[in-house]
């Protein structure tokens, strides 16, 4: 399967199952029949010091004994040889008498101990099935502790603890304790849920989808998701990948494996705990609207996975995935015997994304030539209320030979003259020698319950409503059109990251983590950031004296440890021309400051020269703790948080994808230009947005950052001389456009 370490746990010679028991209802029962039943060909060795036989076979004490016992009967282990088509080879060559896959299930207590007897004798991987660890608290994680420990003295895989086990067709086993073996299939799954197991090897075992990997994964102290991706990505038993997910272990190794597993087949997640409801408070305007269900999101983008909604949309996704393929282009055909059915479809493709298909006109002559008069030819194409079965095939044959025609939704409805079940078998036979991905949906209950079987049984997905089968079909579509598309490398910029050290350093002396001012734009201009000239006052009339040195007009903000809302307390004004309009601006900014914050510290009143005929627009990051730092790129100024038109990535990004993340928020059209306004130094924004990527990851104790506004230039030649009144920008800035850090803030961690 990829990744030898992780071979011994799928492909085992020999299972040795510690804590079988001799009572039906007990889990090393279960286990220990579920290996038997489930036609494992190598040795199951129960390990039991209380009982002589368990199920017919030989009990033995200890894990030791039971490795002896391979060496002394001349049966040996070693990990099951696979044929050269991927598949397990049955039985395996053996060449050793250690035991490749141990099976644990006792008391929490125990199983450290347990783990050491594994280790001197030699077992190459474990699955600790026992609960009562990290999950339960403080004592819990101090057991889990000593667990990992041995397992990693000892070079074992380990898979769990507080697991359900795995399941691995190819070589028939089954070392869970769930109910029933899946059938075997494409689709492999791992999942944080041993309940949510069972409930999905319920639900294929109705839907008769198969499974070559089933891989419960408990605490992951040991074997995590970029651990499975990583062997499954190169698996040829595996075509169809999907997870339940709570957590990610490591979140950049995960989007790297996740990235290299689309391009090769479809990742689809479930991912439980994504609300903002337990989100932290925040003091930055990225952190408040960020959260884990923007983060996740994020990642899918990045790597061209799938995320389902819900649970219903996981099942539909890998159903379709697992049974009809991915669709080879855009343009879905809608086939009904019933007008309604056929515009709600039509209504979905449009909100869903899909493009329906423009039919050639070869195509509509030809269903034109065996339609009846009334029947629609074009696309939705109802076939009319009396079509039979032969009309289905007939239609569906011309259909699927359309190039602009890329997979096919076919809707029934149970009318009078409607053969169900031969209608059933016309689209089966369909499917089955055409290379489109085919979706049924027939509407209906009792009446259609027949020909659901027959669609069942022959491989075509029947979903209850159109809109659940083109939202899964849209999906697919969407994935097949990304994945070969090519992942760039964020661009590297040369920066000073000495000076950013320091600043920080002398940030955690001082006790301020949180930087803002003129401080902060010392950490953006050390990354390469356009930064306006500007010195920190402390009374009108130096104020005064900065302002006239930088030259007229200036900006003027309050500075304030944790002020993130300057406008809301007065602290912001422009356009301030004069010495004596800087004095007086002193005082009313903070005369206002004091009468809106009375209990904080004004720290001074920054003075800056004024970049003038821009677009506002706000960079920031926030540190997921599971995916690492996410950046967000939207509108600046005031209205972020009431609009919330943003955008996100996880760190680093390439140009591309900052280019991506511009062009994807709502508002787009006033920075490309609309009504004859220039456009705005999108280039600059992308490099931008580069630079914060490089910062943020570069140094991962930046919690929060936000930089709003970045002032952005428009994107034209020629100067105009007011743009460079002051001195501080130059000529070949403006004539190609630009952009400025006006404000920002920091928060990095003690």
């Amino acid at each position: 399967m990829g990744g030898g370490r992780l071979t011994p746990l799928f492909f085992p010679g020999s299972v040795a199952v510690v804590g079988a028991s001799r009572e039906p209802n007990k889990v090393g029962h279960v286990i220990l029949a579920n290996l038997k039943d489930g036609g494992f060909r190598g040795s199951i060795l129960p390990v039991n010091p209380h009982a002589r036989r368990i199920l017919g076979l030989k009990c033995y004490p200890t894990v030791a004994a039971a490795a002896r016992s391979l060496g002394s009967n001349g049966k040996g282990s070693g990990v099951q040889s696979r044929r050269s088509d991927g598949s397990g080879a049955a039985g395996g060559t053996p060449h050793s008498d250690r035991i490749d896959l141990a099976v644990i299930a006792l008391p929490a207590a125990l199983v450290p101990d347990v783990i050491e007897d594994c280790g001197r004798a030699g077992v190459r991987a474990v699955i600790v099935i026992s609960s009562g660890f990290r999950e339960t608290g403080k004592e819990g994680m101090l057991l889990e502790k000593k667990l990992t420990a041995a397992v990693r003295r000892h070079s074992m895989a380990l898979l769990g603890p507080n697991c359900l086990g795995l399941i691995c067709s190819e070589s028939h086993l089954n070392a869970t304790f769930a109910r029933s073996m899946p059938a075997p299939g494409g689709v492999a799954l791992m999942s944080q849920s041993g309940a949510l197991c069972t409930s999905i090897l319920d639900w294929s075992a109705r839907e008769l989808v198969g499974f070559s990997r089933f891989v419960s994964m408990g605490n992951k102290a040991g074997v995590d998701e970029s651990d499975l991706l990583r062997g499954w990505r190169t698996d040829r038993d595996v075509t169809v990948v999907a997870a339940y997910l709570e957590q990610v272990s490591d979140g950049q190794r995960f989007l790297r494996e996740a990235r290299l597993t689309t391009r090769k087949k479809p990742f689809i997640i479930l991912k439980a705990g994504v609300t903002d409801a337990g989100a932290r408070a925040s003091s930055s305007h990225t952190g408040s609207l960020a959260g884990s269900e923007k983060a996740y999101r994020a990642a899918v983008l990045q790597t061209n996975a799938i995320m389902a909604a819900n649970m219903e949309e996981f099942f539909d996704l890998v159903n379709l995935a697992a049974r009809q393929g991915l669709p080879r282009r855009q343009g879905v055909a809608i086939v009904t015997n019933a007008g309604g059915p056929g515009i709600l479809a039509a209504d979905a493709c449009e909100k869903a994304g899909l493009a329906p298909a423009s039919f050639f006109g070869k195509t509509i002559n030809r269903l034109r030539a065996v339609l009846p008069s009334a029947a629609g030819i074009y696309n939705p194409v109802d076939l009319m209320g009396d079509a039979g079965a032969d009309r289905f095939r007939e239609a569906l044959g011309i259909i699927a030979a359309d190039r602009n025609v890329g997979s096919i939704v076919v809707l029934v409805s149970p009318q009078a003259v409607t053969d169900i079940e031969g209608t059933a078998v016309a689209i089966v036979e369909h499917a089955g020698a055409s290379d489109i991905p085919v979706a049924a949906c027939f509407l209906g209950g009792r009446d259609i319950e027949a020909g659901v079987e027959i669609l069942r049984r022959g491989g075509v997905p029947d979903f209850p409503f159109p809109e659940r089968a083109v939202k899964s079909l849209a999906a697919l579509t969407w994935y097949a059109g990304r994945r070969h598309d090519k992942f760039d490398k964020p661009r590297s910029y040369r920066v000073n990251r000495g000076k950013v050290r320091r600043i920080f350093d002398r940030a955690r002396r001082d006790g301020d983590l949180k930087l803002g001012g003129l401080q902060v734009l010392e950490v953006f201009q050390a990354y390469g950031f356009k930064v306006p000239r500007g010195l920190l006052a402390h009374t009108p009339e130096e104020a005064a004296a900065i302002a006239a040195d930088i030259g007229f007009p200036v900006v003027m903000k309050a500075v304030s440890p944790g002020l993130l809302h300057k406008t809301d307390v007065g602290g912001v004004l422009t356009d301030i021309d004069g010495a004596a309009a800087v004095r007086r601006g002193y005082e009313e900014i903070a005369a206002s400051f004091k009468a809106h914050m009375p209990d904080a510290l004004l720290s001074g009143i920054a003075v800056q020269e004024q970049v003038d005929g821009t677009r506002e627009v706000i960079i920031g990051s926030a540190r997921d703790p599971q995916l690492g730092p996410m950046l967000m790129f939207g509108l600046g100024g005031i209205y972020v948080e009431i609009l919330k038109d943003v955008s996100f990535r996880i760190a680093p990004i390439a140009p591309a994808e900052a280019r991506a993340m511009i062009t994807e928020i709502r508002s787009f059209s006033l920075l490309s230009g609309s009504r004859g306004e220039r456009p705005a130094d999108i280039d600059a924004i992308v490099d931008a947005l580069g630079r914060c990527s490089q910062l943020v990851t570069d140094f991962p104790e930046i919690v929060e950052l936000d930089i709003n506004p970045l002032l952005v230039k428009e994107k034209r030649s020629g100067v105009k001389r007011g743009d460079v009144k002051g001195g501080g920008l130059r000529r070949g800035d403006v004539k190609g456009g630009g952009a400025w850090v006006a404000d920002a803030r920091l928060v990095i961690n003690p």
